[in-house]
């Protein structure tokens, strides 16, 4: 374990982030563009796919992380059997989810389906299923679309830490996606259900979503569900969901039998919003 992974059990999440989320969304010049400039230079942004390309047009550091993109810069796989790709990043992990619900995080660590989503009669349908995490880095586009089309069932708020979710993070800290502030949110399909679930990370505690808004913060200490059936809440394959006010970790569950996980793919692959996860029968 890193020694940053190690300091940052004693660190004070919810404070740090929320610390950080009031220099996010400053609108002074000065901070906002010291900010802005300085994740450019270091993570090496391409802002010419952005839909706004000049750096200091932006009101806040916020307003830069969440920025969208051109028309046509990113586009879904042509083939009308293809799941997609729910963001820009790189793949933490992928597989299959064993028959027990549990999923692999890293070498010696893994989590169970029970655990992630915070409900073990959701977690049961997943089981022998298939699943993909993708890590956001902050040099990535931060909003994430969906894989395929579905209706808006439920959404779940599972409070928790805010660890770092960086590669020495996910080696280093037992249950990680499974510890951390996440939004869970369930849609059921053509071929039953799908799970896409937003996990947040330390400095990156902010998430919001198309139909609702901002969902974390406020931080809780008890799981908030919001039930959706009947609200007629659809979102097409390739529209945009939601998105991370900082860069963070998508995991997307699928049943059994639902699709086939894209060949190629694998542990640090990179990948873009768009580009085929995984293919239906």
């Amino acid at each position: 374990m890193s020694l940053l992974t190690t300091l940052s059990w004693a660190l004070p999440h919810r404070l740090l982030c929320s610390i950080a989320r009031s220099a996010a969304y400053s609108e002074n010049p000065w901070l906002k563009q010291r900010f802005i400039d300085t994740v450019v230079r270091r993570f090496d942004v391409d802002l010419a796919e952005a839909a706004q390309p000049d750096p200091s047009a932006y009101p806040s550091f916020n307003a830069f992380f969440t920025r969208a993109l051109k028309p046509g810069a990113r586009t879904p796989d042509p083939d009308p059997r293809a799941l997609l790709m729910p963001a820009d990043g790189r793949i933490s992990q992928l597989g299959a989810i064993e028959a027990d619900g549990r999923i692999f995080q890293a070498k010696g660590q893994s989590f169970t389906a029970t655990e992630l989503l915070g409900d073990a009669e959701a977690a049961r349908v997943f089981a022998g299923g298939s699943f993909a995490t993708v890590y956001l880095s902050p040099r990535d586009y931060h909003r994430v679309h969906m894989p395929w089309t579905g209706v808006l069932r439920e959404t779940v708020h599972v409070p928790g830490r805010l660890f770092s979710v960086g590669p020495a993070a996910v080696r280093g800290v037992r249950r990680l996606f499974a510890r951390n502030e996440r939004l869970v949110c369930h849609f059921d399909t053509d071929f039953g259900p799908m799970a896409s679930v937003m996990v947040g990370a330390l400095l990156v505690s902010g998430v919001e979503t198309v139909w609702s808004g901002e969902e974390i913060p406020a931080y809780g200490d008890d799981i908030t569900r919001k039930d959706w059936r009947g609200k007629g809440i659809v979102l097409e394959r390739f529209a945009e969901m939601a998105r991370f006010n900082y860069g963070s970790t998508v995991v997307v569950l699928l049943p059994p039998g639902a699709a086939t996980l894209a060949p190629g793919l694998a542990a640090e692959s990179p990948v873009r919003l768009g580009q085929a996860l995984a293919y239906r029968p």
